[in-house]
C-alpha cells in the first residue's frame, strides 16, 4: 500500500505527542502500575487521534483503516507496552462494532465521548472460564421489559479499574452458542461513582504491561436499557469476530515497530560495547543474527500491510490478519529475546527498554486469540479443516 503525505503527517503528529506528553512519565506510571487514562486520552482526543477511522458525525476523522494502522504502528514508540495496549482497546477493540452497528443514540452517548477522550472504554469478553473459547462465556443478560438484567463476571479487562463503560459480550438467549449472544454497552460508572451492581473485584498483577490497569469485574443484577445493545440481538458473536480483526491487525502492526526499535537499539549498543578488544557487533554471530531479524521484520511488514489493504478495500481480511497476528507476536518473542541476549547483563536490567519489551511482548501470543486459535482460524481459511456448525 502506498502511504501518502497525510499518512506521514499523522505519524509525525502522534510521535510528537508521545515524546512530549507520554514518554516523560512512562517510568513513573510503570512503577505505579497504572497511568491516568482520562488525562492521557483527553490529550489524544483533542488531536483527533482516538477517532481517526470513526465517523465524522461523532467527532471522528472519517479516514480509512490505513490511517488507523499508522496510529497502531506509531503507538509502539511509547516506551512501554501497557499504554499502547490501553489506547488500542479504546480505538481498535471496544469501539469498532459500536461505530459500525450501533444506533445513532448509542453512538452519540458512548462513541462520541470515547473519541473525544471524555470517556474510557474497555472490552468485556474474557471470563474466568472462557478465554480464547469465546462461545463458552457464561455471563447472561436476561430481558426484563425495556432492560437487560446482567449477571456474571469478566476478567483480564484492560482499563478495567478506570473505564466508564464496557462493550460486553453476553448471552441473551438459549439457542446455539454462536447465535445466542449480543454486544451490549454497559455503563460502569454513574455520576462519577461505580454503577449499581458493578464491582471491581481486584486489580490484577501481571508479568508485564505494568502501566496498564487490568481488572476482574463482577456484575450482579445490573440493569441496562435494551437500547444499549449494539445491532441485532443474537448477532453479538458475529460482531465480535469482525471486531477481532482490527484487534489482531493492531497487534501485528505494533510488533513491526517494537521489533524494529529493539533491533535498532541493539545495533547501536553492540557497536559501542566492546568485549575481548572489539565491538560486539563485529562478531559474525551477532551481525548475521541481526540481519536475519531485520529480514523477518520486513516480511512481517509486507504480510501485515497486505491484511490492512484487504480490510481497507472492504474485503475479508480474516486469513491474513490471523497470519499477521500469529507471525508478529511470535516474532516479537524471538526478536526481544535475541536482542536482550546481545545486551548481556544490561539486557536483564529493568532500566533497559529491551527488558521491558521482552516482558510486555509475551502477552501478544495469548491475548486477542492465542497462537493456537490463530492456527485454527488459518487452517479453516485455507480449507484444511471444515467449518463447525452451531
Amino acid at each position: 500500500m502506498q502511504l501518502t503525505h497525510e499518512h506521514e503527517e499523522l505519524r509525525r503528529t502522534y510521535r510528537r505527542v508521545i515524546e512530549e506528553e507520554i514518554n516523560p512519565h512512562v517510568n513513573e506510571w510503570e512503577a505505579a502500575q497504572i497511568f491516568p487514562a482520562h488525562e492521557v486520552f483527553k490529550k489524544l482526543g483533542n488531536l483527533g487521534l482516538l477517532g481517526v477511522t470513526k465517523p465524522v458525525e461523532y467527532g471522528g476523522l472519517g479516514l480509512d483503516y490505513s490511517y488507523g494502522a499508522i496510529i497502531d504502528e506509531t503507538s509502539q514508540y511509547i516506551n512501554c507496552g501497557g499504554i499502547p495496549m490501553a489506547i488500542g482497546v479504546q480505538t481498535d477493540m471496544a469501539t469498532p462494532a459500536l461505530a459500525r452497528f450501533g444506533s445513532p443514540e448509542l453512538c452519540k452517548n458512548y462513541l462520541a465521548p470515547a473519541i473525544a477522550g471524555d470517556m474510557v472504554a474497555c472490552i468485556g469478553v474474557t471470563e474466568p472460564s472462557a478465554g480464547s473459547d469465546v462461545a463458552a462465556i457464561k455471563t447472561r443478560a436476561v430481558r426484563d421489559g425495556d432492560d437487560y438484567v446482567i449477571n456474571g463476571s469478566k476478567t483480564f479487562i484492560t482499563n478495567g479499574t478506570q473505564a466508564d463503560w464496557m462493550c460486553m459480550l453476553a448471552n441473551t438467549g438459549d439457542g446455539p452458542v454462536h447465535r445466542n449472544k449480543s454486544l451490549i454497552i454497559v455503563p460502569l460508572k454513574e455520576n462519577g461513582k461505580r454503577a449499581k451492581g458493578v464491582t471491581v473485584a481486584r486489580k490484577l498483577k501481571k508479568l508485564g504491561m505494568h502501566a496498564s490497569d487490568t481488572a476482574e469485574l463482577y456484575f450482579e443484577d445490573v440493569r441496562v436499557p435494551v437500547r444499549n445493545r449494539i445491532g441485532d440481538e443474537g448477532k453479538g458473536f458475529v460482531y465480535q469476530m469482525k471486531q477481532f480483526q482490527e484487534e489482531r491487525m493492531y497487534a501485528a502492526l505494533g510488533c513491526i515497530t517494537s521489533c524494529t526499535r529493539s533491533i535498532e537499539e541493539t545495533i547501536e549498543y553492540t557497536r559501542n560495547r566492546k568485549a575481548f578488544g572489539r565491538p560486539i557487533i563485529e562478531n559474525q554471530v551477532v551481525h548475521y543474527r541481526l540481519c536475519e531479524l531485520l529480514t523477518e521484520v520486513e516480511a512481517l511488514r509486507a504480510l501485515t500491510w497486505k491484511a490492512v489493504e484487504i480490510h481497507v478495500s472492504g474485503g475479508d481480511c480474516t486469513r491474513f490478519a490471523s497470519m499477521a497476528k500469529l507471525k508478529g507476536t511470535r516474532l516479537g518473542r524471538e526478536v526481544h529475546d535475541a536482542c536482550l541476549q546481545f545486551w548481556g547483563g544490561m539486557g536483564y536490567m529493568d532500566e533497559t527498554l529491551v527488558s521491558r519489551r521482552y516482558r510486555d511482548g509475551r502477552l501478544g501470543s495469548i491475548g486477542g486469540g492465542a497462537d493456537e486459535v490463530m492456527l485454527g482460524i488459518i487452517a479453516k481459511q485455507c480449507g484444511l479443516l471444515p467449518e463447525k456448525s452451531g
